[in-house]
């Protein structure tokens, strides 16, 4: 019999985080803890108000599998039982690591993938003015990748002062649904000869036909547009990549199956993240593999981390130790 323990945290970062629906100062995390004879497995997600999550929402959605679980409930069985999002995305993680526990064998080993190797991840600088964003990007400059939030009139003032500030850095942008078709027209091609090497969701989702008929000098990536597999056909000939985050699959499970029916599809993979701790990252370093852009900095962005947490070499980032996850 599996028993059930839930609890909500709060993560203080560094410092303000701000995109284009607003800012926030902490990292609010739901844990799921499933246990088995004596054996823990545990899994993290975050709770996001844009899908219409809230954490109180999603502490009451595992709680009520309690049941379930108590009388047998598996990972396959949990894909059925539950909606794509957050909530699954919780247990799903917390029964791979208590599948690896169990086995003595490795998520990575379980899931039938090689062993993960470090990655290179791209840091994240939040939405601010030109001369703040250039500041950051200066302190920054030695990052090998960097992600910039975006929201619409200015940016391309601050994409210019992030490329004075980081002249070498590879730039990727995210505008989180902000801009207009008519600022993407106006917006990609001077992007392009800054260097920009991606547009992450320029329009907002459900409303991104008119990417279909604009030319894209720039490949653009589908993030709030893209949850799980049932929402990928959409996205063809409008987008050229898609952004992986387990939240928004409901799991580890589902983000393996998105993963290769995207490259099935044809379309280039970014592995991203929510702001969360180490222990939403780790399953992720497993779908990140090999990935066209792997975004897997919320730690870096945390005042403070997990004990066992993730661990961070500048940009690159270690596989988890089996102490955190998996």
């Amino acid at each position: 019999m599996s028993s059930l323990v839930v609890r909500h945290e709060s993560w203080p970062l560094r410092g303000s985080f701000a995109i284009s629906r607003g800012s926030k100062t902490t990292a609010e995390v739901v844990v799921a803890e499933i246990e088995h004879d004596g054996v823990r497995g545990w899994g993290e997600c975050v709770p996001y108000a844009h899908y219409g999550e809230s954490v109180e929402g999603v502490v009451a959605a595992i709680e009520a599998m309690a049941g379930a679980l108590a009388e047998g409930l598996d990972r396959e069985g949990l894909q059925a039982a539950m909606p794509a999002g957050g909530a699954r995305n919780a247990l799903d993680c917390a029964f791979w690591d208590l599948e690896a526990k169990r086995s003595g064998r490795r998520a990575w080993s379980n899931a039938g993938l090689g062993e993960p190797a470090p990655l290179e991840t791209a840091y994240t600088l939040s939405l601010d003015t030109p001369e703040r964003m250039g500041a950051a990007a200066a302190e920054n400059a030695h990052r090998p990748a960097l992600k910039l939030k975006l929201a619409g009139e200015g940016d391309l003032e601050r994409v210019g002062a992030v490329r004075a500030g980081a002249p070498d850095a590879r730039l990727i942008v995210d505008a989180n649904e902000g801009w207009t078709a008519e600022e993407f027209t106006r917006f990609a091609p001077a992007l392009a000869a800054l260097g920009v090497a991606m547009i992450e969701q320029p329009l907002p989702a459900g409303r991104d036909e008119a990417l279909a008929g604009l030319e894209r000098p720039v490949p653009v990536c589908a993030d709030e547009a893209c949850h799980d597999r049932a929402s990928l056909a959409d996205l063809i000939g409008r987008y050229d990549m898609i952004n992986i985050k387990l939240d928004k699959t409901g799991g580890l499970t589902e983000a393996l199956a998105l993963r290769a029916a995207a490259e099935q599809a044809g379309m280039g993979v970014m592995v991203g993240c929510m702001i969360g701790t180490s222990l939403s990252m780790a399953p992720a370093i497993l779908v990140a593999q090999g990935a066209a852009v792997v975004d897997l900095d919320g730690p870096l962005l945390l005042a403070k981390d997990r004990a066992d947490g993730l661990i961070y070499r500048g940009s690159i980032v270690e596989p988890p130790s089996p102490r955190l996850w998996g």
